[in-house]
């Protein structure tokens, strides 16, 4: 069994800045690719940032200079640090993680996603 356990999100007013935690639990071989997306109303979920173990971070344009993603790889945690937030950040945040877990003695490949976490900010 595998968990993806999201905190941080909140409300700021604009110009402000929230840290988003991830942290993935459970039978875990190996995490590969971390990040998160979001989906604000009405819209498509989108791609804010993803980093491989050991890679370069990648990021959405809109995000580019404000957010930071990082992770912890003894923790198995990814952060994602944001600044100079705008209204049109507000939405749903979603971490994902492509992680190995092992099960009745195989390795699987899966992708998980967290339950979600609600950043609103104000204007």
């Amino acid at each position: 069994q595998v968990q993806l356990v999201e905190s941080g999100g909140g409300l700021v007013q604009a110009g402000g800045s929230l840290n988003l935690s991830c942290a993935a639990s459970g039978s875990i071989l190996s995490v590969n690719d971390m990040g998160w997306f979001r989906q604000g109303p009405g819209k498509q979920r989108e791609l804010v940032a993803s980093i491989s173990s050991g890679g370069t971070p990648t990021y959405a344009d809109s995000v580019k200079g404000r957010f930071t993603l990082y992770r912890d790889n003894a923790k198995n945690t990814v952060y994602l640090q944001m600044n100079s937030l705008k209204p049109e950040d507000a939405a749903v945040y979603y971490c994902k993680a492509l992680l190995a877990t092992v099960a009745a003695g195989a390795r699987y490949v899966y992708l998980y996603w967290g339950q979600g976490t609600q950043v609103t900010v104000s204007s």
